[in-house]
């Protein structure tokens, strides 16, 4: 499996900060951004990584990752997002990377406390379809929220007032090789973006998207107080944990920060 991460974008809810800079190299805790999704495929053993992102930043992510030597890697993969297209156009550039294979992909502020890895395994055992990740949140109305029945998601609603479900789409999406003759199939939406919701709505349509639960805290650092949080969270428990158990008390507590803190 091949990983990507998706890091363009202007960053406009962080300014004046994304003026002189890409949202994600801007520092979490003591790194950059960026360095936390693509910490999260490694740790899953994917370790054929491509970065896509754009603006006027995009040669900073060179000169900071180069061929991602921090990460243990032999090479990092780059390509360049023009304009705004949203996060499904952004990964249709990753066709010819994939190579008809199956792919992981994570938006570039996404940070987790725990790891990805059985859900990683339980994709490669699927074969087929998509997989998303899903966290429980109190304040479901502010994500993507799905609506589940047993193994399968039967509908995703973005920002509901009121949610089917407690559970939240975070930023991490498996995909079989499918997913680019569906988002050549996608239609602008009101935004102007091809919208990531309507690629997952196509694998709905199929029955072909199933889902697993997050172990510890989630968060994105798209805004100010996400961003905030981000360096909160990781400063006090770390991010990334390989070792981290389900049912441990580390596990439980630094959950409950995380939604102490979201309120």
């Amino acid at each position: 499996m091949k990983g990507v991460v998706l890091a363009g974008g202007t960053g406009s809810r962080l300014s004046p900060l994304t003026r002189v800079t890409n949202k994600h190299l801007l520092p979490v805790h003591d790194k950059p951004m960026v360095y936390y999704p693509i910490q999260t495929l490694v740790n899953a053993g994917i370790h054929e990584i491509l970065l896509v992102t754009g603006g006027k930043n995009a040669g900073d992510f060179l000169r900071l990752l180069g061929n991602g030597r921090d990460f243990g890697l032999k090479h990092l993969n780059y390509t360049y997002q023009e304009g705004e297209g949203g996060i499904a156009e952004a990964l249709g550039l990753a066709e010819h990377f994939a190579d008809g294979g199956p792919i992981c992909a994570i938006l570039g502020d996404n940070i987790i406390e725990n790891n990805i890895c059985a859900a990683v395994e339980n994709f490669r055992a699927q074969k087929d379809g998509a997989k998303i990740i899903l966290k429980e949140v109190p304040d479901a109305q502010r994500f993507g929220v799905a609506e589940i029945r047993g193994n399968h998601v039967i509908g995703i609603e973005e920002k509901p007032k009121n949610p089917k479900s407690a559970f939240a789409v975070i930023g991490v999406y498996l995909y079989d090789a499918t997913v680019f003759q569906k988002i050549k199939r996608l239609k602008p939406s009101g935004r102007g973006e091809l919208e990531i919701t309507d690629v997952n709505n196509f694998y709905i349509d199929e029955n072909k998207l199933t889902y697993e639960t997050l172990d510890g805290w989630w968060t994105d650092a798209g805004t100010f107080d996400s961003l905030l949080r981000a360096n909160n969270l990781t400063s006090e428990t770390g991010a990334n944990k390989l070792s981290q158990h389900p049912s441990s008390p580390t596990a439980k507590s630094s959950d409950k920060v995380t939604q102490e803190k979201s309120r």
